[in-house]
């Protein structure tokens, strides 16, 4: 039983998603490090790195991770959209999650951003899989 669900979850599609959040990350680190060092106020380099990063994670997951070939220009225009809206919505969750759970529930900070994260890659997976990425044959939840 254990074996079924491990095939289930880990394909191609789970690990490069996986893959690609990780130098999603890293994109971000590196943004608004260049950004802070060249003497940008750390909240516009907060922003820029979201901006950079989750247009690469466009990118990446678009060609990728759901192999979305699709390239009209109205149809990527839906696509961005959606992808940043949804990002935009897990970013608001992540940090209603965090004050929850830290000054609410007086939880570790580190504890906190690990379980937060988790949830969040989960959400974004699934916005992406069922809601934006998804081919034209499937259906919405």
């Amino acid at each position: 039983m254990l074996k079924k669900i491990w095939d289930k979850f880990m394909n191609r599609e789970v690990i490069s998603y996986l893959i690609f959040g990780v130098l999603t990350t890293l994109v971000n680190w590196v943004v608004y490090g260049m950004m802070v060092r060249n003497g940008i106020d750390y909240r516009i380099a907060t922003a820029g790195a979201w901006v950079v990063s989750v247009l690469f994670a466009f990118i990446v997951n678009k060609i990728f991770v759901f192999q979305s070939y699709d390239l009209h220009f109205a149809f990527v225009i839906k696509e961005v959209v959606s992808f940043t809206a949804c990002r935009a919505a897990s970013g608001v969750m992540e940090m209603v999650l965090m004050v929850c759970m830290v000054s609410w529930l007086n939880m570790d900070e580190y504890v906190s951003k690990v379980l937060v994260s988790i949830v969040v890659v989960v959400v974004n997976y699934v916005f992406s899989k069922l809601f934006i990425f998804r081919k034209s044959e499937e259906k919405p939840l």
